[in-house]
């Protein structure tokens, strides 16, 4: 009797160990549960891939980003702010009159985008992570953009491009490309591992950006005003030509030149505006002006760092014309609930108002903020272009 004891406290001991193991397993089990579900439901975008953020905000998914080289950023540190970090020195202003935007949205999987002009090569709509993108395939694939009313003077282009191939590239002329193929009108060429930019002007190109755009989307933004084109990828620039020869058609043809079945070509999210003049000289002459360069995160008043530039307009001119008053003016697309619409347009509005009091001190008597929604629409909700005309901020001098 009187060594059965020991024997009953070690088996007691063994069971209350592997009882707290078990849960011991069971809590890490949860962690590591927690963990993956967190990375399974993160999207790694890019600075500056604003594409990949708005999806990924759309679908609910946490946004981890990362810099140049792939390392991961916390979100809330300076590269997510206007005006600090990497978007410091970017200068990318969108023109404010939309003449061509297209997601492929009302297109079908293995179509040819509707919209487009197809001129020669093999080129289909396929889904990618999520996004409807133009696929090419074949060498020398071409398609143009056709602008009825001509190329204008002062324009700029966006656009998603995924562009592994080592030469040639992507390249973007703004009217007709000779049937020779001898490209002798200036044109705009990315994915150049040469060097990327402008025909006869050109900045090199660093291996981190030709990396980015062989491995991954990025979204390429062209500025041009007369003969003065810059180029960017992502928040970086990577062409700034002063003088330029630049021919301007009724059309502007994207060339996909080294496109192969087994190094596809992706594009996707065109937009074409024209623009724009000094927002204070049509403050002066018209009373009112209109941006499209302050953009928000999806469904929020959170100001997108792409808006650095636009912001600085603003901030400008408010300090150099002291006794200036302007009211700031959310509007949306009709896209969602009417009262959600304003809602979030005054909120946008206010969350300008305030960048222009906290960043560049302006007494805040001189700014107003309105959300307007969905009630004051300047082009027709049923197309791509109306819509994005709609969701706009406008400055009216008070």
């Amino acid at each position: 009797g009187l060594m059965a004891a020991p024997t009953t406290a070690t088996a007691q001991f063994d069971r209350i160990k592997k009882k707290v193991e078990r849960k011991i397993d069971r809590a890490a089990d949860r962690e590591v549960d927690e963990a993956l579900d967190k990375t399974e439901n993160a999207i790694r975008c890019q600075v500056g891939d604003s594409v990949c953020i708005e999806k990924a905000k759309k679908e609910g998914k946490t946004v981890v980003l990362t810099d140049e080289q792939g390392n991961e950023m916390a979100e809330g540190m300076d590269a997510l702010k206007p005006g600090e970090g990497v978007w410091a020195n970017y200068d990318f202003v969108p023109g404010e009159k939309i003449l061509f935007s297209d997601d492929f949205s009302q297109d079908r999987v293995g179509d040819f985008p509707k919209r487009l002009e197809w001129l020669r090569g093999n080129m289909e709509i396929v889904e990618w992570e999520g996004r409807l993108l133009l696929r090419a395939t074949g060498p020398n694939s071409q398609f143009a953009i056709l602008v009825p009313e001509g190329v204008p003077e002062r324009f700029t282009l966006e656009f998603s491009v995924h562009d592994p191939t080592n030469a040639g590239g992507t390249m973007i002329v703004p009217t007709s490309v000779p049937d020779n193929g001898h490209y002798k009108p200036a044109r705009f060429n990315f994915g150049n591992w040469r060097g990327s930019g402008i025909w006869r002007e050109t900045e090199p190109l660093s291996t981190v950006v030709d990396k980015r755009i062989r491995e991954e989307m990025v979204t390429a933004r062209i500025m041009v005003d007369g003969t003065h084109a810059k180029a960017f990828l992502n928040e970086k620039r990577i062409a700034n030509a002063p003088r330029i020869e630049l021919e301007r058609g009724d059309r502007i043809t994207f060339v996909m030149m080294h496109a192969r079945d087994d190094r596809p070509i992706y594009l996707g999210d065109i937009r074409l505006a024209a623009g724009g003049r000094d927002l204070y000289d049509v403050l002066e002459a018209e009373g009112r002006v209109t941006t499209q360069g302050i953009l928000f995160d999806t469904g929020s008043d959170t100001i997108r760092p792409e808006s650095t530039p636009t912001l600085e307009q603003m901030g400008d001119m408010l300090t150099s014309h002291p006794d200036l008053r302007i009211a700031i003016v959310g509007h949306t697309d009709s896209v969602g609930d009417d009262d959600s619409n304003r809602s979030l347009s005054e909120r946008r509005a206010a969350s300008v108002r305030r960048y222009l009091i906290d960043t560049y001190g302006i007494d805040q008597s001189r700014l107003e903020d309105r959300g307007m929604g969905e009630t004051e629409p300047v082009a027709a909700n049923d197309t791509p272009e109306g819509r994005q005309q709609n969701r706009r901020v406008e400055l009216i001098k008070l």
